[in-house]
């Protein structure tokens, strides 16, 4: 994917040679005028919001911040640059679109939509003010997207990469048996059965029974760990202990 981001990167050069080769000679302005032109013509925006775009879409399935989101952030910033000396966006239509960003981040943490679409908008309606030209800019956003969704589905489909910041908000552990884990519900198989303290009951804890951990309560008194206990009451979830006084196996139930 890295050559994708080469091959944008060398037609962002080649734009560089057409552009400022056909303006050489009614070139008159300073450098930074120059630079700005450059920055700002339709077809280089397009080329630098696809760079973005597909920058930070290759993010995600990259371990930790690197090469793709340093390329994706650079183009944002030469993109916003340019627009804001030519006097075509503001200091509010960064913050919008910084704004925007927020939201979308937000959105991964408090799940609904709303937030998302919101962000999304806020982004889409920065870039549009940044621009003099909101259709040509139209067409340089939905490219943009285009390419980023292609990209995604090909990571994804082809490269069968996972992105990794779902693997942070989303628990992908199982809890079974295996690991020791063992579900509360409809336990009433454990009605009667001994087992041992595993922590202390004060008056809820831990109890292992038959090698398994289960979370129970005392009926209220307080139970030391390593102490022999027997189930007394299923109630739901809630599983009733009582300590064994004696050793025998009528009392035991084992």
């Amino acid at each position: 994917m890295r050559k994708i981001l080469a091959f944008l990167a060398l037609l962002f050069i080649v734009s560089i040679l057409i552009i400022f080769g056909g303006e050489t000679q009614s070139l008159s302005g300073t450098f930074l005028e120059s630079l700005v032109g450059f920055l700002t013509h339709p077809v280089v925006i397009t080329i630098l919001l696809a760079i973005a775009s597909l920058g930070f879409v290759m993010e995600l399935f990259s371990p930790g911040f690197g090469f793709p989101g340093l390329v994706g952030l650079t183009a944002l910033v030469l993109f916003f640059y340019g627009h804001l000396v030519a006097g075509l966006a503001g200091f509010e239509t960064i913050l919008l679109f910084v704004l925007g960003i927020g939201l979308i981040i937000l959105e991964l943490f408090v799940p609904g939509g709303i937030i998302g679409v919101l962000g999304t908008l806020s982004i889409i309606t920065s870039l549009l003010l940044a621009s003099d030209n909101m259709i040509n800019m139209g067409i340089s956003i939905l490219i943009a997207i285009g390419l980023s969704i292609i990209v995604a589905i090909l990571m994804v489909k082809v490269y069968g990469k996972k992105m990794r910041l779902f693997n942070k908000i989303i628990l992908t552990d199982s809890t079974n048996t295996e690991n020791g884990y063992v579900s509360n519900l409809n336990r009433t198989d454990l009605l009667g059965k001994a087992g041992i303290t595993f922590t202390a009951l004060r008056p809820s804890g831990t109890v292992l029974i038959d090698d398994e951990r289960v979370d129970v309560v005392s009926e209220g008194d307080f139970i030391v760990k390593g102490k022999q206990v027997k189930v007394v009451k299923v109630e739901g979830s809630r599983i009733v202990v009582r300590e064994c006084n004696s050793t025998s196996k009528e009392e035991l139930k084992l």
